[in-house]
């Protein structure tokens, strides 16, 4: 196996241990609240309700900030990607300077779509 293929597969396992691991943290944190009770007392049903309301502000919080969150990675790995591949075409044919600058905003934009996302779920809180 040669040095890229090897570097492919570290890199790969890596995302995967850390995606693994994200996934642990987030499940331990949803785990330990939801088996959390509510104190004994006249008002209970009050309580009930308060409390399910948070729960469903805390998960419209949570995936409002992965939507915007994936988007902007998304949005840097993609401008990474095709603004080295536009700077080399550029260098090599300036004229198609315009283009590479349409195909750079076009990869800018995953970041829009992930906040107008974000905003749609805040939005339904």
């Amino acid at each position: 196996m040669d040095k890229p293929e090897k570097r492919l597969k570290i890199r790969i396992s890596q995302s995967l241990v850390t995606l693994m691991t994200l996934l642990a943290i987030i499940g331990i944190l949803f785990y330990s609240s939801s088996f959390a009770q509510a104190s004994s007392g006249g008002g209970q049903e009050d309580q009930e309700s308060v409390s399910a309301a948070g729960e469903g502000l805390k998960y419209a919080m949570v995936a409002a900030a992965i939507a915007f969150g994936l988007g902007a990675v998304g949005a840097g790995i993609a401008i990474a990607h095709v603004g080295a591949a536009a700077m080399g075409a550029v260098a090599e044919k300036p004229q198609i300077a315009g283009q590479a600058l349409i195909f750079v905003a076009l990869a800018e934009g995953i970041v829009v779509f992930g906040f107008i996302t974000a905003l749609m779920i805040l939005g339904k809180v």
